[in-house]
């Protein structure tokens, strides 16, 4: 059975891949930036910022062999906000010290390993290339684990913030070349690209990176305990009392369709509707007209342990993005049996009519005309929530069994 070594940065799809390796003993080790295990002392300690950093950890992985440097990391981020280095500079700074010290873990992995072990090295994009050339060094496998449908998509958004950039103040810029020409010898390294949607293979492919390289593994999802039980309830008609209540739920920003959303409000006027906003708006400074729209609910960011509170009291989850690798909140949403709404540049979870609606494009006028739908059709909702998604052909056991195979096929 082959041996994998797992690195990333964050708690990227709530450490799916370490955790699938896990459970079929095929994981040998996870290097992460943060782990914070429940005996901790960070979970006494209050603030939203120390919520967060307490996420860090679960429970699937409480007896796998995990390397981290927390402390580290809190001290990093503390120093570069003392130095007031923020935008690309911090990222692609966290991200290069993040390889530092993982490239240090390696060697020492290296060191422990017996001559008859050559592992496979999966780590995410844009935090490889140092930890690939070594793996390569060694004659190790690699696999990257592409976030996010990578140049094609930064040039969609440069599209967008000509054309709503200085409507909506946004402060977003453009990533620095370097940071593409680092990627692509990531792909370059790569054995293997995994990437979670045929959106995200097109979009690969289109620049260049070879067909035959690129993988299609969609996201995988364990679903809470408490969502197996939980029966949504639906009016027999939304009212000004009881409007429809949509949630928007991710970072709130050009890329996942806001402006097209705003838009939409006028066309909206007369409907029985109201819209959350879950999620972080530092990229953009609305007008306070927008700030201030009786329709919208101003949520801001929250920790991901309160996050299913909202897709419990949600009616229709909307997800109009303009580019996204796949939407693992689309999954989340479908674990709770919360209809979607979204567009057709991402994950393939919605089946148009049947557990939700397609955009055909993201614009103001397919938006209100699907949230107008929804609002006349409480019945449609109803239906759409008891045909959500089979959740087993996302399974951590689906997802181990693939990537095995991808590690058969680099051979």
């Amino acid at each position: 059975m082959t041996t994998w070594i797992t690195c990333q940065l964050g708690a990227r799809e709530h450490y799916s891949v370490p955790r699938a390796l896990s459970q079929t003993d095929q994981l040998y080790t996870l290097i992460t930036d943060a782990w914070v295990d429940p005996r901790s002392p960070f979970h006494y300690l209050p603030g939203t910022v120390v919520k967060n950093l307490c996420d860090r950890y679960h429970c699937d992985l409480s007896t796998a062999s995990v390397r981290s440097f927390t402390q580290a990391g809190i001290l990093f981020d503390v120093g570069k906000k003392l130095s007031n280095v923020t935008g690309w500079s911090r990222i692609i700074s966290r991200n290069q010290w993040f390889q530092r010290r993982a490239l240090r873990q390696l060697k020492f992995i290296e060191a422990q390993l017996l001559p008859s072990q050559c592992p496979v090295l999966f780590s995410y994009s844009y935090t490889a290339l140092s930890l690939f050339q070594y793996a390569k060094s060694k004659g190790w496998q690699t696999i990257l684990g592409q976030i996010d449908p990578g140049l094609s998509e930064e040039k969609r958004v440069e599209k967008l913030q000509a054309s709503h950039g200085r409507q909506y103040a946004s402060t977003w810029t453009a990533a620095p070349t370097h940071y593409w020409q680092y990627w692509k010898q990531e792909c370059q390294l790569a054995d293997r690209i995994v990437v979670n949607s045929p959106w995200s293979q097109t979009a690969l492919t289109a620049i260049g990176v070879p067909k035959e390289k690129v993988k299609i593994v969609p996201l995988a999802y364990q679903s809470p305990a408490e969502a197996k039980d939980f029966i949504r309830q639906y009016p027999a008609k939304f009212t000004q009392a009881r409007p429809l209540r949509v949630l928007f739920l991710g970072q709130v920003i050009l890329r996942k369709g806001i402006a097209a959303l705003l838009e939409a409000l006028p066309l909206l006027q007369k409907e029985s509707i109201e819209i959350w906003l879950v999620g972080s708006t530092a990229e953009l400074d609305f007008p306070d007209w927008v700030r201030s729209h009786p329709k919208l609910h101003w949520i801001g960011p929250i920790p991901r342990s309160e996050v299913q509170h909202y897709y419990q009291q949600a009616d229709v989850f909307l997800f109009p993005t303009h580019s996204d690798g796949f939407g693992l909140t689309q999954l989340e949403a479908q674990a709770w049996s919360l209809p979607i709404i979204a567009s057709r540049y991402c994950g393939e979870v919605v089946q148009h009519q049947h557990n939700g609606l397609l955009l055909p494009d993201v614009s103001s006028q397919s938006i209100a005309y699907a949230l107008i739908t929804c609002c006349q059709s409480p019945k449609a909702l109803r239906q759409w929530s008891q045909q959500s998604l089979d959740m087993g052909a996302y399974s951590l056991t689906q997802l181990a069994n693939t990537l095995q195979s991808i590690a058969h096929d680099i051979i």
